[in-house]
């Protein structure tokens, strides 16, 4: 008898799998578009699915209803705690047991989430890797043979300075039509990178060509995957999108993945093919969003993490899991699309991946440090790429430092009880009446706040939080007197506010109830306070890590990078605690600096020479295994902080002193007895 067929709508997708396997897992397998960020364990709610029952004549499959296996505890305590809509089943829990077909909604499609990684604004020299050069040849002269390519090489080298040019044989072919179609005048299409021995002849045009040539910025990150496309003769981008990052469904964090890659023989190389597909996907995409034709796309700029680096190249990312996390290579690389298995984009591109800076800091970091130039500083600042695995730099002038920090993908959302990426309906903003302790917020997607006339039906359905809404929710909270100094949420009698319910022997606090519609009800738990606490703690302990090192008490400034950086509140960050005491002026936001750094990258030989010199100057240092960072972490557990006074912070913001009993639920049992 043959295993059961498990078809996924509306991706058509399907495939036999053996009973017992989680819906979850097939999902995967078959490169199904179906999210979750808690691993599994039944607690974020986004594999929601809805199998369907019935004859379905278009599969060719009659679905029993026995088809899953039962309702189980898990699905149930989440139902009433949370609520769900009838018939559908969480994919991790619910398991294959016969024939299925099974719809995966909108809202549980990774796909859906809100890329925020746009390109800024900024003045970039340009000294493009490729160019076009109108070349005007001689013609053929039989008392001086030579061949056309022979003499399209002296023509570069008089007419442009251009020695040595180089050419593969399909150039070659083309060459003598090209020449006589366009009366001896050719436009080339010249790449040299900045350690290529010669230039490169990647496409040519008979006559004078009047198109442009284009780049891809790519900013590959584990979350997200953000690219810029960009005219290579003046840096102009002309469109910025992105995806979600297609390995989310192998684990949601960098070691998940490697954890993967170690548990199952060839899941590394699952991994670079879903990521490649993905780079391919959206290189057609924003070439459509533009207007041009892809393969008008000539060369790419890769910056990345090292788990990110080691698997688009297709390298097993293994020995970046264990001690000590050895690079394959930190190098800069140049390399064809053709060797990444790029295929929508011009068959002769090229491809050019900024260096890592250590196992566990990387091009992205470098692409930062190109972006921002710390080491041109006068003052002491501090550039902060927050992500799951956050990437910090601190220098001046006279010496930069590096570490990353395993803040983990709190901030992005997962590990949080309501918690969402970024997408249409999360809660993103929120505020706290100190005197009510009323909340109100405002959704990704509206511009009204909650306790605006006409919110209900401009912001749609709520269904969670996202990163920035979790920390200016806990920052609020604290400021209104619902949390202490050690993170503890105070019943409804200690802070006067019914919306602190009992939960257990802790409390949470309800941010939102839609209960009665159905909705569902969004609190802040204990837990992912505790959660936040952790994010935010291996974060100020990094960066503290650093400043002992330099020598430090204090820094000047602070810079917040990345997408997610680019949306963190800094008031309610530093009421977290997330990073060092400065004047709140002095907490600016560089955007998506990654994705900046690439993009001069791209747009410069000279860029890139630069950003190889500066890693080799730039000092790692390695939080796994400096003690001083476990005594830190501990230290920065508190909100803000347990010993540091944070003097800015307080002249600007008051933060009461209350202290709750965590242990208040069974008190109020006692009582009752």
């Amino acid at each position: 008898m043959s295993d059961p067929l498990v078809i996924f709508t509306p991706s058509g997708k399907r495939g036999r799998f053996p009973v017992g396997t989680p819906v979850l897992t097939a999902a995967r397998q078959l490169g199904v578009d179906l999210d979750s960020v808690c691993g599994g364990r039944g607690i974020c709610s986004k594999c929601q699915v809805q199998p369907g029952f019935g004859e379905f004549a278009k599969h060719g499959v009659t679905v029993a209803r026995d088809a899953l296996s039962d309702w189980n505890a898990v699905e149930e305590r989440y139902r009433a705690k949370r609520g769900m809509i009838d018939g559908r089943r969480l994919g991790c829990q619910a398991q294959i047991l016969s024939d299925v077909v099974i719809d995966v909604p909108p809202e549980s499609q990774v796909h859906k989430q809100v890329i925020r990684k746009s390109a800024a604004e900024r003045e970039i020299a340009m000294d493009p890797a490729t160019r076009t050069l109108l070349v005007e040849v001689a013609e053929p002269d039989m008392h001086e043979p030579s061949g056309d390519f022979e003499r399209l090489q002296t023509a570069l080298r008089e007419q442009w300075g251009v020695e040595r040019v180089e050419a593969d044989l399909s150039i070659l072919r083309r060459l003598q039509p090209a020449l006589r179609k366009g009366g001896w005048k050719i436009t080339v299409a010249l790449h040299r990178g900045n350690h290529d021995a010669a230039p490169r002849i990647l496409d040519l045009w008979p006559g004078f060509f009047e198109g442009a040539i284009h780049g891809l910025a790519i900013d590959l990150g584990s979350t997200t995957i953000a690219a810029h496309l960009c005219d290579l003769r003046d840096g102009r981008v002309l469109a910025s999108s992105g995806l979600m990052n297609p390995q989310i469904r192998f684990g949601e964090d960098l070691m998940s993945r490697v954890s993967y890659a170690m548990m199952n023989p060839g899941g590394d190389v699952e991994m670079t093919r879903a990521v490649r597909e993905a780079i391919d996907r959206l290189a057609a995409e924003i070439a459509a969003e533009a207007g041009v034709d892809p393969a008008s796309i000539y060369e790419l700029v890769f910056v990345c993490n090292p788990v990110m680096h080691h698997l688009l190249l297709g390298i097993d990312p293994v020995e970046l899991g264990q001690a000590p996390f050895a690079l394959a290579t930190g190098s800069s690389l140049s390399l064809g699309a053709r060797d990444l298995e790029l295929s929508a984009v011009n068959p002769a591109a090229q491809v050019y991946v900024l260096p890592c800076i250590a196992g566990h800091v990387g091009a992205d970091c470098a692409a930062v440090a190109l972006a921002e130039e710390p080491q041109k500083s006068k003052d002491m600042v501090l550039i902060v790429d927050v992500g799951t695995n956050a990437e910090i730099l601190l220098g001046n002038e006279a010496r930069v430092l590096a570490c990353s920090s395993p803040t983990g993908p709190a901030f992005e959302g997962a590990q949080i009880s309501s918690g969402q990426r970024a997408a249409p309906g999360a809660i993103e903003r929120v505020e706290i009446d100190p005197a009510t302790k009323e909340p109100r917020f405002r959704v990704i997607g509206c511009e009204l706040w909650s306790d605006d006339p006409g919110f209900a039906e401009a912001a749609g359905p709520i269904t969670g939080i996202c990163g920035s809404g979790i920390i200016e929710a806990v920052a609020e909270m604290r400021m209104a007197g619902l949390l202490d100094a050690r993170g503890l949420i105070g019943s409804a009698e200690q802070t006067g506010s019914p919306r602190c319910e009992p939960d257990g022997r802790t409390h949470s606090y309800l941010l939102h109830d839609a209960s009665a519609a159905g909705g569902p009800r969004i609190l802040v738990t204990q837990g992912d306070i505790r959660a936040i606490q952790l994010a935010k703690s291996a974060l100020y302990a990094g960066a503290q890590l650093l400043m002992d090192e330099i020598g430090i008490e204090k820094v000047d400034r602070v810079v917040l990078a990345g997408a997610f950086g680019a949306h963190i509140s800094p008031k309610h960050a530093m009421v977290l605690g997330m990073i060092p005491d400065v004047p709140l002026e002095k907490v600016l936001s560089a955007g998506n600096a990654a994705g900046t750094g690439a993009r001069i990258a791209l747009a410069s030989v000279s860029a890139r020479d630069a950003i190889e010199a500066l890693v080799h100057r730039i000092h790692k240092v390695e939080t796994a295994i400096e003690p001083r960072f476990q005594e830190h972490f501990v230290a920065a557990n508190a909100i803000p902080h347990a010993t540091a006074p944070f003097p800015c912070l307080r002249s600007l913001v008051s933060l009461p002193e209350p202290s709750f009993n965590s242990g208040g639920g069974s008190e109020r049992r006692r009582r009752r007895g």
